[in-house]
């Protein structure tokens, strides 16, 4: 039977692979969004992803009830964050640990680089490539000009 990590260890190791992946994650943390409100182990803003180990070593059960983890998961479902909540229920060896953490890391940067490109955002700048201009261009130009002498 595997040995069972504790909450601290767990969360050490879920930060070291995190970060190992790039991810700048600050550990306890308060998240508050979506209307659900609890102190999240381990969250990159930046990124929008982290990681919560629910245990009764913590109360944490007490912190996300079922509504609020289903808010959560919509909130996912649509990709405007990953989390990753683990429960303590079964219990789980760092190897496995370990194991379920890579697969979700590997999961989000799968859809990562699967979502369409986003439009520029306000005030970015977009460079067009240079080429022909067509005639509405053309005559555009031409007034703009005689107006300016």
């Amino acid at each position: 039977m595997p040995d069972t990590l504790s909450e601290t260890k767990a969360c050490d190791l879920l930060a070291r692979l995190f970060r190992a992946r790039g991810y700048t994650i600050t550990r306890n943390i308060m998240f508050r969004e979506y209307g659900v409100s609890f102190h999240i182990d381990g969250w990159d803003a930046k990124n929008r992803i982290g990681f919560e180990f629910l245990t009764s070593e913590d109360d944490d059960h007490d912190d996300l009830d079922l509504e609020e983890y289903k808010t959560l998961m919509a909130a996912q479902q649509r990709g405007e964050l990953s989390l990753l909540i683990m429960d303590e229920v079964e219990p789980v060896s760092e190897a496995d640990l370990a194991a379920t953490v890579h697969e979700f890391l590997d999961e989000v940067a799968e859809a990562r680089l699967a979502r369409p490109v986003r439009k520029a955002a306000r005030g970015t700048k977009v460079v067009k490539k240079a080429g022909k201009k067509s005639a509405a261009a053309k005559k555009k130009a031409a007034k703009k000009a005689a107006r300016r002498r």
